[in-house]
């Protein structure tokens, strides 16, 4: 049986400011499987984002235990690939060298970082852009540049915080199917966080729901829908039938 690439047990986290106590998360409990595509959704305020500092070790649950590869590991910091919400590219390096900074944090001489960058550029279609600067980029352009930052990070998990949520829909909707065939064809194991249930359904193998704050695990899913994905799948009475499971989790009446 295999071990659970990542695994939180009954972590909770409160924060403490102006003599309020403020509970994030309680009793949180869920095993991501190696290679398997999470999705996380919830209500603003659930926790979310608290969930990924947590995993990541930028914070330490306050009860609870996190475990990586089965087993505990005191120092999660630099274990997964993050990518947060805003791109974070440095507008004074060009895309080649935006992408390459995990490599030259990890000392690969410049050189050969942009050797193995370049050769996978055309993967994210940016093959034409390796010169150009971040503020010569669409928003589409710059998560993909932002993505190919975090695999070159070369850890078996990323984590995505709404990567596609500062998208317009058209262009949400091509990133979605583009990012599909870039984990069909890399594998690793991802935790998405999205506000936005259909693209939770479309891409995850598994979606969990957190309740309002206090964020608890309120409903795992179960995706009923083949590999790969498919735009029209969104059409198929079992997509419905599952976003009807999934609003009624989040407590949307249907």
């Amino acid at each position: 049986m295999s071990v659970p690439k990542l695994e939180l047990r009954k972590v909770s986290k409160a924060f403490h400011t102006n003599s309020l106590i403020v509970q994030a998360l309680a009793d949180v409990s869920l095993a991501v499987m190696p290679g398997e595509f999470l999705t996380v959704i919830g209500p603003s305020g659930s926790g979310k984002s608290t969930l990924f500092n947590l995993i990541t070790g930028l914070l330490e649950p306050d009860s609870g235990q996190i475990l990586l590869d089965g087993a505990i590991d005191a120092v999660r910091v630099g274990h997964f690939g993050y990518m947060p919400q805003r791109d974070l590219l440095l507008p004074w390096r060009s895309v080649l060298d935006n992408v390459i900074i995990p490599l030259e944090l990890r000392g690969v001489p410049r050189l050969d970082a942009r050797t193995r960058a370049r050769w996978m550029l055309p993967m994210f279609g940016l093959e034409d852009f390796a010169g150009s600067y971040p503020v010569s980029l669409s928003g589409g352009m710059r998560q993909r540049a932002a993505l190919l930052r975090t695999i070159l990070a070369e850890r078996d998990t990323l984590l995505l915080d709404e990567p596609f949520g500062a998208l317009d829909a058209l262009t949400r909707r091509e990133l979605q199917d583009w990012l599909l065939g870039v984990w069909e064809q890399f594998r690793q194991t991802v935790v998405f966080i999205t506000h936005d249930v259909e693209e939770a359904l479309y891409l995850g193998d598994r979606v969990a729901v957190l309740s309002a704050r206090p964020g608890r695990l309120a409903y795992m899913l179960t995706v009923d829908l083949p590999r790969p994905r498919r735009r029209g799948m969104i059409a198929l009475p079992q997509f419905g039938r599952q976003m009807a499971e999934l609003l009624e989790a989040l407590g949307i009446e249907v």
